[in-house]
């Protein structure tokens, strides 16, 4: 198995939401804010090489919606999915399968792409991940999440017939397994990936950042966060007694780090990249 950090640009949000309760006069020491008040965050994937396949965890925001859609997030920096895919040698064909964490518009908007008016799913030889939970959750909206919930990002997956549930005691692959969370969205999947002799977990939205490790910082945008607080303290005890290397899918410079159990809490341990702890 090979791991691949898959880069799709950068993009911004208000860093007051981003944080949750915690005061601008601490957060803005880890991710500073602009004059809009407004930070910088990537939109980070996995790519997994495995025999014959090719899983991409979560693609980014995609590039079918509108100037006016894009103004809001403020989409900078070069990467790209496209070009992070050619560099590692693939391209959209050759992906089989696509895993979707949850269904909000900066984890999934590059599933679909838009010709002519037209919707197609991007991976046209792929077999799109959700599970039943989440589908439902994101389907029929609730009007706090709606905004995020894009049914052009959606329901394509379905009518292509691509789609397929995932379980909670299901395995992708050997060593692929996913745990569901409802702290920030419902039955969002968070993967668990066995490799080198090493727990790889992939953190979505249930903290997006190196500066989301302490207990409190919470995103404001959760549906449910007592509930994240709650499962980040399943988590975090467990990745600091077997070492597990967590994969910041939305830090701006941090790739991925283990942490430690200290006196004041658990914090950060190790930070580098992906290729740091597993190799290229």
């Amino acid at each position: 198995m090979k791991l691949h950090t898959i880069d799709t640009g950068f993009f911004k949000l208000d860093g007051g939401a981003m944080h949750g309760v915690v005061p601008k006069s601490l957060w803005n020491k880890k991710n500073p804010a602009d004059e809009n008040n407004m930070c910088s965050w990537a939109m980070r994937c996995l790519l997994i090489e495995d025999g014959n396949r090719l899983i991409l965890i979560d693609n980014g925001i995609g590039t079918k919606q509108d100037a006016k859609f894009f103004s809001y997030y403020y989409l900078h920096g070069d990467a790209s999915l496209e070009k992070s895919l050619h560099a590692k040698g693939f391209g959209f064909s050759d992906i089989t399968d696509v895993f979707l964490t949850h269904l909000h518009f900066d984890h999934c908007g590059g599933s679909i792409n838009k010709k002519d008016d037209k919707l197609s799913t991007a991976f046209p030889n792929a077999t799109y991940w959700s599970n039943e939970t989440h589908w439902a959750w994101a389907t029929k909206p609730n009007a706090r999440e709606k905004a995020s919930f894009l049914k052009e990002n959606i329901l394509p997956i379905q009518e292509s017939g691509q789609l397929k549930f995932f379980n909670e005691t299901d395995e992708l692959i050997p060593g692929f397994k996913a745990w569901f969370t409802y702290g920030h969205t419902g039955a969002m999947m968070l993967p668990h990936i066995q490799c080198n002799g090493k727990t790889l977990v992939f953190l979505a939205d249930l903290m997006p950042s190196a500066a989301h490790i302490p207990m409190p910082w919470i995103m404001a945008y959760d549906v449910q966060p007592l509930k994240t607080l709650t499962e980040k303290e399943q988590l975090l005890p467990k990745a600091a007694d077997e070492n597990y290397v967590l994969f910041f899918e939305h830090d701006s410079a941090i790739e991925c780090c283990t942490v430690e159990k200290t006196e004041t809490g658990i914090v950060r341990k190790d930070a580098g990249s992906l290729a740091d702890f597993f190799g290229k």
